[in-house]
């Protein structure tokens, strides 16, 4: 092996760790805080800015039957008539769905 191709899979190894992210709820709920506070609850503490919105809450969306975590990233990645087409990476979506699954009542 070539001095260039061990450099290239030393670079490689090395890019790896870095590029596979961990799902992170509280990044979740930064990102929560910072694009969709507008018009979401993001928690029981934290209302929408936008009195008159008629989004729902996290918190609401957390506890309906239908919201798993693999359906909030289905919907993340879809674009929808009454919400902004937010371009989030996949580590986002990510993080926005484990925030916002977090919310539900434990059982």
């Amino acid at each position: 092996m070539n001095l260039a191709t061990r450099t290239l899979l030393a670079s490689l190894a090395l890019a790896a760790p870095a590029a596979a992210q961990s799902t992170d709820p509280t990044a979740g709920r930064r990102l929560a805080a910072s694009l969709c506070v507008e018009c979401h609850g993001i928690d029981d503490k934290t209302p929408a800015k936008d009195t008159a919105s008629k989004a729902p809450s996290f918190v609401d969306v957390a506890r309906m039957p239908s919201t798993t975590e693999l359906a909030l990233k289905v919907f993340l990645r879809s674009s929808h008539r009454q919400m902004p087409n937010l371009i989030l990476t996949p580590d986002e979506i990510d993080s926005l769905a484990a925030y916002i699954v977090g919310l539900a009542p434990k059982k």
